[in-house]
């Protein structure tokens, strides 16, 4: 009863989600999640040949695509930086969007023979099988390897993707949020950036001619981005022009079948490009079918629980994580973006240096530029008055200019009273004097300087063997006034002795 619980639960878990069906649908999240196409060998990173320990029966001798030694295997079976799905670039079949039924009636084989070769393998037929059974239980932990588990059958493969696969982990990746209409396609270059960005104009020229150099094709780089391991992301669009002058962009479905049809993807390949994915979002439908079904492999509970821990669910959507070179390459291209958004940091802090430079300056010309127009406008004046005065020359004085001499020099006189505005204006000015003083000295009051605690220490110290030393020198000199005093007590002494035998003489 227990193993039949067993295969059950292990029968959910591998057959939960997109992850074990071929479908064209585009992988959430980054566009590195994407796994290879099916007739590209190996992939990405290349599938190498089974170098599993082994036993003197010839266990683990054989070879078997994205199944190596420990450790070697890990994170093969996916092609992105950010996870993915592990869906293949291949026709969907009609009917059914989990791809063919024979592979739905096969896997069940599949699994009976994992749990087979886990619990009870019959291949010696003494205590050793419990041993064999330990030994592949620690392969399928690893996620790769094969399981001998009977005479009469063919070793059971264990990769990253039998539920058994202890190396799992769930992330996050964006949305895709870009459009069919939008015509992205990402070619995928084992180049370096640099290269792919010497080369873009020969590289625009070489995919107009693989489109059969028609005229009305017009191609366009929209992104070219580093990736790790000297790799090279470039984003490509085609825009088709009509005889009436519209254009429109070839859709992104449309450009991707095309680019891969075998004749066009030998040719992309000699320029050396590995893979090409149509950038599209997902339908609504799509993105609930993903998120219900637990990828292949990964327990619906953890997956469940990772949806629940989504902290962005609008724009985040959970994926696997596969081994140890998928957890790598996240935190590879986790680092890349941290030195591309430094990059930028860097440069925006440099434009804004120089943008606070190029005010100072014109900071500067505008207060010139005042100076220079109060000059101009005390000239303007002055001819003005000149002019005015040659004109006003031989005419008597008229009503309304007299009217405003007696205006000014009523003016003149309130401002010169010594009881009115002269001298209130005298007070203001001793008045705001005084205020700028106490401001300055409450600015200055507001001064406070910091010493460092052992500057300030030795500072002490030494004033310290100042005073000391002055105190010292201070007793010195009261000794040396007390011997004067001695000195000269005993010469006046001596002086009145001398003199007292002079008189009795």
């Amino acid at each position: 009863m227990g193993i039949s619980v067993f295969v059950k639960h292990a029968y959910k878990c591998a057959f939960g989600g997109f992850g074990a069906t071929a479908t064209t649908v585009a992988a959430p999240g980054s566009t590195f999640s994407f796994a290879a196409p099916a007739n590209t060998a190996g992939g990405l990173f290349g599938n190498t040949q089974n170098k599993g320990f082994g036993f003197s029966s010839g266990l683990g001798a054989g070879t078997a695509a994205g199944a190596t030694g420990f450790g070697t295997g890990l994170g093969t079976t996916t092609l992105g930086g950010f996870g993915g799905f592990n869906i293949q670039p291949t026709q969907q079949q009609p009917g059914s969007l989990f791809g063919p039924q024979a592979q739905l009636q096969a896997q069940p084989t599949q699994l009976y023979q994992q749990v087979t070769a886990l619990s009870a393998p019959t291949l010696l037929g003494d205590e050793r099988d419990s041993i064999l059974a330990k030994w592949n239980q620690l392969q399928a932990y690893w996620g790769t390897g094969k399981g001998y588990y009977s005479n009469n059958n063919q070793p059971v493969d264990f990769n990253q993707e039998n539920p058994f696969c202890r190396f799992k982990a769930v992330g996050y990746s964006c949305v895709p949020v870009s459009k069919d209409e939008d015509g992205f396609v990402v070619l995928l270059f084992n180049r370096k950036e640099s290269d792919v960005r010497a080369l873009q104009q020969q590289l625009v020229e070489s995919l107009h001619k693989f489109l059969g150099s028609n005229q009305t094709l017009t191609v366009n780089v929209d992104v070219v981005k580093a990736l790790p391991n000297d790799q090279t992301e470039v984003i490509v669009y085609v825009v088709e022009r009509s005889p009436n002058g519209t254009s429109k962009r070839i859709p992104a479905t449309t450009l991707f079948n095309y680019l891969e049809q075998p004749n066009v993807k030998a040719q992309l390949t000699q320029i050396g490009v590995l893979m090409s994915v149509a950038r599209t979002e997902l339908s609504p439908a799509q993105l609930k079918q993903l998120l219900q079904n637990a990828p292949a492999g990964v327990d619906s509970i953890i997956w469940e629980q990772a949806k629940v821990d989504n902290p962005e669910p609008e724009k985040l959507i959970p994926v696997p994580m596969v081994g140890f070179k998928e957890l790598l390459r996240r935190l590879q291209i986790q680092e890349q973006m941290t030195k591309q958004h430094q990059t930028r940091v860097d440069i925006i802090s440099g434009d804004i240096s120089d943008l606070q430079k190029n005010q100072a300056t014109t900071v500067a010309k505008i207060a010139q530029y005042k100076r220079k127009l109060m000059d101009l406008s005390h000239r303007v004046l002055q001819v003005l008055i000149k002019q005015e005065i040659q004109r006003k020359s031989g005419y008597a004085i008229q009503v309304d200019e007299e009217h405003l001499r007696v205006q000014l020099d009523t003016i003149h006189s309130e401002l010169n009273a010594p009881t009115q505005f002269k001298a209130s204006g005298r007070l203001n000015e001793l008045m705001s004097q005084i205020r700028m003083q106490n401001h300055f000295g409450a600015v200055r009051s507001e001064e406070r300087y910091s010493v460092d605690a052992d500057l300030l220490r030795e500072i002490k110290h030494h004033l310290k063997q100042q005073q000391d030393g002055l105190s010292h020198l201070i007793s010195v000199i009261k000794d040396d006034l007390e011997d004067i005093k001695l000195v000269e007590h005993g010469l006046s002494d001596s002086d009145s002795g001398h003199m007292r035998g002079s008189i009795l003489s």
